[in-house]
């Protein structure tokens, strides 16, 4: 079940997650969770802003509104795996991951909604691929954990996905892909300071 889950997103993914990353992410497990709880605010909030923003898009409302329930969820189940584990609860800087795609996004629309949707598409596919790049190095409870999560991250990478194609052709959405995934890749491979849950590789690798 879970290879059938990560073919559609590791072929829409430009690139695998690099070693690197995996083996920094199990050198820094108190900000892998912290950055992971970050991560799914912040995917609620995304959801949230976008259904504010786009009231006139009743099929956007109904998946978004479901999103973001679903990444609240999330959220709550990691902070309390957090507590358990008395891991404390910092304020952390953001990655450059993110903010690098969303500097690719048009500033009119409906372009800005068209590439606002296919940047969530990918980050979803990559937070998906990177949960099962980590389950088999988890201790069992985070591997379950995170293997309970990779339904509903490749659904949110065919949402966000699906939505884009209701508002731009097919050509469209192909070329804006191929440069957002060229920006991708290139965040994803490249070198950081500072381990987070999208990080690159560390610097010096």
């Amino acid at each position: 079940m879970t290879e059938a889950l990560l073919g559609p997103v590791r072929a829409f993914l430009p690139c695998a997650t690099p070693d690197a990353w995996v083996g920094w992410a199990l050198e820094h497990p108190h900000t892998l969770l912290v950055d992971h709880a970050n991560c799914e605010k912040k995917a609620a909030s995304t959801a949230l802003n976008l259904m504010y923003r786009y009231v006139e898009h009743p099929r956007l409302l109904q998946k978004l509104s479901r999103l973001a329930r679903e990444e609240l969820r999330h959220f709550e189940q990691v902070f309390a795996i957090m507590q358990r584990r008395k891991v404390a609860y910092p304020q952390l800087s953001a990655s450059r991951y993110a903010a690098g795609l969303r500097a690719e996004v048009r500033g009119n629309e409906p372009g800005r909604l068209v590439d606002t949707l296919l940047v969530g598409a990918l980050i979803e596919a990559r937070s998906c691929e990177r949960f099962a790049a980590l389950i088999p190095h988890l201790d069992a409870e985070l591997a379950q954990f995170y293997d309970s999560l990779l339904k509903s991250e490749a659904r949110h990478f065919q949402d966000y996905l699906a939505l884009a194609g209701d508002l731009a052709s097919a050509a469209e959405i192909t070329a804006r892909l191929e440069q957002l995934k060229a920006v991708e890749a290139a965040l994803i491979t490249g070198c950081d300071a500072e381990f987070r849950f999208h990080s690159g590789v560390p610097a010096g690798e």
